[in-house]
């Protein structure tokens, strides 16, 4: 919980919203609502955002809203997801160029386009959209990043391909490591990931989905393969406590 709100405060400069509240007290606040809605799993999601204030662009003289909200959130992509997979497509919607929005920043105005990505695959029947940045490069999905594998090397596109950091993409980076695979943060060209041998998201939601398809074509076998597999027995390893927290990632309510 504590790197999320260190996320939410990185995005909040990037945009310039001064948050009026430190970060152990926002830290403490989300420990307090999971305890008093008594959840044994649930999602987070604390938010802040330009408030109250005089009408226009200029935001500057408008006061910060806080607020945090807490709900029992099943599989996003779908109960059979995990196991079987998801089949994508590949979006007419580029993510941002570089200097129009700062895609680092988890913000719900980058989410706009994260609508019309998703909206536009599940018109045509995916499950999720796949989107490239101005480069045509593979860039991420509506709300997931995406890892590629091929011949045991395990490759996800860097930050500079308008990607969202998710704290899932740095947990499954170390899983892999852990494992023993290479991973390599690279440009990923759109018809890589065709012939990939395995092809993932990775999200708070999502939390390690395979992909089945892109645009009906098969990914490997069409179903979750061994990597992935790997990678989800120890990502839920350390979710459920398994196995010792050993990078500090637990917060204990």
């Amino acid at each position: 919980m504590k790197e999320h709100i260190r996320r939410l405060y990185d995005s909040a400069k990037m945009y310039r919203i001064d948050i009026p509240i430190d970060r152990e007290t926002f830290t403490n606040a989300c420990f307090e609502i999971v305890r008093v809605n008594g959840f044994k799993a649930c999602y987070l999601r604390p938010i802040v955002f330009r408030g109250t204030g005089p009408f226009g662009v200029y935001g500057g003289n408008n006061a910060t809203e806080c607020f945090i909200c807490a709900w029992e959130w099943g599989a996003y992509l779908g109960a059979d997801a995990l196991e079987k997979g998801v089949n994508v497509m590949f979006s007419s919607w580029n993510r941002f160029a570089p200097n129009t929005m700062p895609a680092m920043a988890k913000c719900g105005a980058n989410y706009a386009n994260s609508q019309l990505i998703k909206m536009e695959a599940m018109a045509h029947g995916f499950a999720e959209g796949i989107a490239l940045d101005t480069s045509g490069y593979v860039s991420e999905g509506s709300g997931e990043n995406i890892f590629v594998i091929r011949d045991g090397r395990v490759i996800t596109p860097p930050l500079g391909n308008s990607v969202l950091p998710g704290i899932t993409r740095h947990c499954v980076i170390t899983i892999l490591r852990e494992l023993g695979y290479e991973v390599v943060e690279g440009m990923v060209p759109r018809e890589m990931i065709y012939v990939a041998d395995e092809v993932f998201f990775t999200g708070t939601a999502a939390e390690v989905t395979p992909i089945a398809s892109v645009d009906k074509i098969p990914i490997g076998t069409g179903k979750r393969g061994p990597i992935a597999k790997a990678v989800q027995e120890r990502f839920f390893a350390y979710i459920n406590g398994d196995i010792d927290d050993t990078h500090g990632w637990h917060n204990f309510v």
